[in-house]
């Protein structure tokens, strides 16, 4: 018999995650971290015990089964094994309530919690995102009955009193655009709002509860006339028959997370505030959720990158293993430079949320915040397909098999960019945070580049930064062309950001004796920083 191909290992993703540990080295204070490194530790054995699992065993999906044998409506959704064990680690581990106590590190200690388990839950942190978003939006409420009754249960360290929310927000008549919103919130006899309608995406329908939007019975059209409702999905151990579950999605990726389209046919419903600005009340979610999006999507670069890597210790070819190979060699350092990029953004961003939910921030962070979590999140959205693709180039026929465990990988990442809004949609998000976001970002690199040991890599930063701002202006304030050019622009931004945290990084690296950091920075500022295009409105058209 010929050779056998040893198969890539997952190394310990904690342990050998020298990015994280780097970061938590120079933020977290010694104090804090015995507790969390026994979490992280613990997160990353299990992320190797799910990897081996999920090798040795045939892929599960969720199932629905919609009556049971004598006829009655059930709508049970049988779960994977991953998701089973979800609310266990959740609590156990404190996943989503180590991000509420009451201190400046909460928010990046939880994150790095999300960052280890999102693989190994089989996307089960999706609820977990909306549930966080939920918490977020109901302590904007100011709604106190809802928030004592909901969040002891979100923030839950007892899996047995733990609650996931859903967020159904899409319908048929749109996506992004909610104002075409077509359920209708009644008032039955008793006053108590019944929601009736169709939601064609609902992500979490195995949770308990849900934030959604509906029209209040004779308000007027479009957004504005739209609210924010709360609803809870059970009635003791049994889904509450107003509640529909009409099928499940059959997707590209994520597959173990039962998306569900459904019907609500009365469901009893609390508004969160006002009947109306349902739209308003939404967005304090978004910091939250387009957060998490951001970390996950990092989190599947690493797995990517760390199969690959492992790989080419263990596959020879032509004489040599692949690492030794100089074009696979370089292949994969410009992976990891784009990676450490990806990495610092996003958690600078996790950072800054942080420090303004507990107002420690600086006067500039807020609006820093409103601009960075969209380019943070379009960004990380469009590279993890970039780098997942370019990874299982790194297999050969091997990263195309199924059984492997790879091609998952590319399925699962391409959800990052469209999910908590398209890139195209973030891009537009981000050209309204600009007026006050744009002199912050520039407060900010010149915080994170002070003492700097790459003073040559500054240059290209500010020029980058200068070209996204002199664009605007160059484009004489024509909509339509600022518009059509928004991508482009919120692509150097993040990039220019991406670079400054890189370099903020390698100076403290660099004082401990590790040269690594300041390499990713150079690399990845050679791959280019300015993305910022001057689009031809007239070309366009004749193109389409």
């Amino acid at each position: 018999m010929g050779l056998l191909q040893t198969a890539p290992q997952l190394v310990h993703p904690y342990r050998n995650d020298r990015t994280l540990l780097a970061l938590l080295d120079r933020v977290i204070p010694p104090e804090r971290r015995s507790a969390l490194d026994a979490d992280l530790d613990a997160l990353g054995d299990y992320a190797q015990r799910a990897w081996e699992r999920a090798r040795r065993g045939t892929p599960r999906t969720p199932v629905l089964t919609q009556w049971d044998a004598w006829g009655r409506r059930v709508d049970r959704i049988e779960l994977t094994t991953a998701w089973q064990e979800g609310p266990g680690l959740t609590t156990r581990h404190a996943i989503l309530a180590a991000g509420h106590e009451p201190h400046a590190h909460a928010r990046l200690e939880q994150f790095a919690r999300v960052y280890l388990y999102h693989l190994a839950s089989e996307f089960y942190t999706c609820p977990l995102a909306m549930t966080d978003g939920a918490i977020a939006a109901l302590r904007a409420s100011g709604n106190q009955a809802l928030i004592q009754r909901a969040l002891p249960h979100f923030l839950s360290r007892d899996p047995a009193t733990f609650w996931l929310s859903g967020q159904w927000m899409t319908e048929t008549g749109g996506g992004s655009d909610v104002g075409r919103t077509g359920t209708v919130a009644r008032q039955d006899a008793d006053g108590q709002w019944r929601l009736h309608g169709r939601k064609w995406f609902s992500s979490a329908v195995v949770g308990e509860a849900a934030l959604a939007l509906a029209r209040p019975e004779g308000a007027g059209e479009g957004a504005a006339a739209l609210a924010l409702f709360y609803v809870e999905t059970m009635d003791g151990g049994e889904r509450k028959p107003q509640l529909v579950v009409d099928r499940l999605k059959d997707k590209l990726g994520t597959r173990e997370l039962p998306t569900a389209e459904i019907h609500l046919d009365g469901l009893p419903a609390w508004p969160l505030g006002e009947l109306a600005n349902g739209v308003r009340q939404v967005a304090p979610m978004l910091n939250v959720t387009r957060t998490w999006n951001a970390v996950c999507a990092v989190a599947s670069m690493a797995r990517a990158l760390a199969l690959a890597c492992d790989y080419a210790v263990r596959r020879e070819a032509f004489g040599r293993p692949l690492i030794e190979q100089p074009l696979h060699a370089q292949t994969l350092a410009d992976m990891r430079a784009e990676f450490e990029g990806a990495f610092a953004l996003a958690f600078e961003v996790v950072q800054l949320l942080g420090r303004v939910e507990q107002g420690q921030d600086a006067p500039h962070e807020a609006a820093l915040l409103r601009l960075l979590t969209p380019l943070a999140k379009l960004w990380t959205g469009k590279l993890a397909v970039a780098l997942c693709s370019e990874a299982l180039e790194c297999f050969g026929g091997a990263g195309y098999i199924e059984d492997t465990g790879l091609p998952q990988l590319l399925r699962d990442a391409q959800v990052y960019a469209i999910w908590e809004g398209t890139t195209n949609v973030l891009a537009l998000d981000s050209l309204r945070a600009l007026g006050e976001g744009l002199p912050a970002l520039r407060t900010a690199i010149g915080g994170w580049t002070g003492g700097s040991h790459e003073p040559e890599m500054l240059a290209p930063i500010h020029a980058a930064l200068d070209a996204a701002a002199r664009q605007p202006q160059s484009l004489h304030g024509e909509r339509a062309t600022l518009e059509a050019a928004a991508r482009g622009l919120s692509l150097t931004l993040a990039r220019s950001a991406a670079a400054a945290l890189l370099a903020r990084q390698s100076t403290f690296a660099r004082g401990r004796g590790d040269m690594r950091p300041g390499a990713a920075l150079r690399r990845f500022v050679a791959h280019g920083l300015d993305r910022t295009i001057v689009p031809d409105l007239a070309d366009t058209h004749l193109l389409l």
